[in-house]
């Protein structure tokens, strides 16, 4: 099985199989990543080498067992310790969480997560769905039938709203981090049996920055990752000895029903291998053991029974979740039709496992030469497994077989679907030594092998981290932007303020508010003249249609296949016209907007302070909404393509507004 495992690493981890097969995903990167890793794989080996030398001629410059004393008092001190290393991790993922990424939600997953949090924190499962939803809609965010709530699982934003009513959201992630290092290390003391290892491999998951970067976002990820933790510890700690522990064996069950209310697949992966070891047990050990599987089921039935309470309560139905309402049975495991791009493939399954692997040896230690490589080795030498070692090597194959299965490619902040495997990748890279030692490699190659990896982990944490956390930093920088501090500083409050997005996103909201789903308005608007798309969308607006008047002319238009061009204007690419078509007025005025400059909206979804109402510009529909809140100053939010300063609040003239809209409506 180790083997086994040692292949697939060595195989999709190292080969750019992705780059092999026509069409799909590729990684185009692969020839500069290979160039690095033979530059820093130059300098490994010759800094190895050059030790070796040193070490060859003066023993005494390595003086042996020093790492072996400082993990002995590492594991003497026991949960002191263990805190204090959880502690200075999460600082870590605090500072990362303020400094890079701006204590802000900047995806669209984490604002919409964050939404869906403040509706629970609140009392509520769901918000009511305002009169004219295409203000506020989003992408990922539901906004019909009455109710408003996000597409996620309900956990991820359970965990979230913890933060909200103590106010913290910001450190939900590092200390859901912080507590997966204490929980890492409470099971390594119990599993891995040399102090040496044991405290290399927690020290490599603390700190390895795949792992920090995503505990100091907002990603449900890293919740998940913890609870499959504290399952991983109850699991072992009802497996240590022959005799049954059946309230390991609920809290295991628990853990692993908090995780799938987070993130399902996940949890699946990880506990039908626990649930088949436990049953194992039952069958070997008779009443105790099948009493202890009860338990276990009764802790998951727990957590999961509530997740399925939220879906009927959100949905309608128990076994539908949000994303599935909004997207369609497509968006599961399964080689079929995808939500949007490409039909899922065998061929795209392995593309993206390839992509995954390929990734982490990049993102997970962020050395100059392939990250994985001590794990694959330890793996490949390896000859006696536990029955934990099998637990999670059966645990982590299923989770990349799922994945496979999977159609979307999960790629933010790193590979982030594989962040369950990082604990285990942790602690087979810390085997290694040991692995060299049981086959009885000569201990100056022991010593040089040890000193590469060294050498590698000292350059990623000095100099390639750093450049990938200036990366992250410098990012998606509109969600960054305070746009409560803007109005605060203009003394605005109590404000309708219009918020200037794209002409594309524009089109999609106002497909969204006819009852167009999600998919087929991107379909349609792939596929359409964005011009004639804006004045189909105005006739049927205008005799107060619906869905049903709509896509019959829309699909029209779009089964003509007219020749489309890419509009080419500031930060807006998605405007398709038709190649030699004269340009309406109104679609002039609309590019003309968009090279002026816009912002996102979504983001602004969690503004809203001194009484605040922002909305999204919708021109000559913004007349609708002005009259639900007669009164009250309108401003317009745009973002300034000329101008110093990101975001300006413009004063909005209602009579200028009103002739407008008459004229381009």
């Amino acid at each position: 099985m180790a083997r086994l495992a040692a292949l697939i690493l060595a195989v999709f981890g190292l080969l750019p199989i992705a780059n092999w097969i026509a069409g799909g995903h590729d990684a185009p990167w692969y020839g500069a990543r290979l160039r690095l890793w033979s530059i820093g794989g130059a300098v490994v080996v010759a800094t190895a080498l050059a030790v070796g030398c040193a070490v060859r001629q003066r023993p005494a410059l390595w003086p042996a067992g020093q790492w072996g004393r400082l993990a002995a008092r590492w594991y003497a001190a026991d949960r002191r310790i263990d805190g204090l290393l959880a502690l200075v991790a999460g600082g870590l993922y605090a500072v990362i969480s303020r400094v890079i990424f701006s204590a802000k939600p900047l995806l669209t997953d984490e604002i919409i997560q964050l939404v869906q949090a403040r509706i629970f924190a609140s009392g509520r499962l769901w918000a009511p769905a305002p009169l004219y939803p295409e203000f506020t809609s989003s992408v990922h965010l539901l906004d019909w039938g009455g109710k408003v709530y996000g597409q996620f699982p309900p956990g991820g934003p359970a965990m979230l709203a913890i933060g909200t009513v103590l106010h913290i959201e910001w450190l939900v992630g590092p200390i859901a981090g912080a507590l997966g290092v204490y929980v890492f290390a409470r099971l390594l003391r119990m599993v891995e049996p040399r102090d040496g290892v044991a405290l290399a491999a927690l020290l490599l998951f603390a700190f390895a920055p795949f792992c920090a970067f995503l505990s100091g976002s907002m990603m449900n990820h890293v919740t998940a990752a913890t609870w499959l933790l504290v399952a991983a510890l109850a699991l072992a700690v009802a497996t240590r000895s022959a005799a049954a522990v059946p309230r390991a064996a609920l809290a295991m069950g628990f853990a692993f029903g908090v995780a799938a209310a987070i993130r399902p697949l996940d949890a699946v992966a990880f506990a039908l291998p626990a649930a088949a070891w436990l049953t194992l047990r039952a069958m070997r050990g008779g009443a105790p053991h099948l009493r202890a599987l009860l338990w276990s089921g009764l802790g998951i039935a727990i957590p999961v029974a509530a997740l399925l309470a939220v879906n009927a309560a959100q949905t309608g139905h128990p076994l539908e979740f949000g994303y599935v309402a909004m997207w369609g049975r497509s968006t599961g495991i399964g080689f079929h039709d995808a939500p949007w791009g490409a039909p899922h493939t065998p061929a795209r399954g392995l593309e993206l496992i390839n992509l995954y692997l390929l990734r982490l040896q990049l993102y997970f230690l962020e050395t100059p030469v392939p990250a994985l490589l001590f794990a694959t080795t330890a793996l490949a030498l390896t000859r006696v497994l536990s029955g934990f070692d099998r637990y999670v090597l059966m645990a982590s194959g299923l989770l990349l077989l799922a994945y496979f299965g999977y159609w979307h490619d999960g790629f933010l902040i790193g590979p982030r679907f594989m962040l369950p495997l990082a604990p285990w990748l942790a602690w087979w890279t810390a085997r290694l030594p040991a692995a060299l030692a049981e086959r009885r490699v000569p201990l100056l190659t022991q010593r040089m092998v040890l000193t590469g990896g060294i050498t590698a982990l000292a350059i990623g944490g000095l100099l390639l981290a750093p450049l990938r956390a200036d990366q992250y930093r410098r990012g998606l920088p509109i969600p960054r932007l305070d746009a409560d501090a803007v109005a605060g500083t203009a003394g605005v409050h109590d404000a309708v303020v219009f918020v200037r997005e794209s002409w594309a996103d524009q089109l999609a909201v106002r497909m969204w508010a006819l009852g167009v789903s999600r998919v087929e308005s991107q379909r349609l608007f792939a596929r359409m003249d964005a011009c004639r798309l804006d004045q189909l969308l105005t006739d049927v607006e205008r005799r107060g249609g619906g869905a049903t008047d709509f896509l019959p002319p829309a699909r029209a238009i779009a089964a003509e296949l007219p020749r489309l061009v890419r509009l080419r204007v500031v930060g807006d690419s998605m405007i398709r016209l038709t190649a030699g078509a004269a340009i309406a007025p109104v679609c002039l005025r609309r590019i003309q907007e968009n090279q002026a400059g816009f912002t996102l909206f979504t983001p602004l979804l969690l503004a809203g302070k001194s009484g605040n109402l922002f909305m999204r510009d919708l021109h000559a529909r913004d007349s609708l909404l002005l009259q639900l809140h007669p009164g009250k100053p309108v401003y317009l939010l745009v973002k300034d393509t000329t101008a110093t300063a990101p975001l300006r609040l413009l004063p909005l003239r209602m009579d200028s507004a009103l002739a407008e809209w008459r004229t381009t409506k």
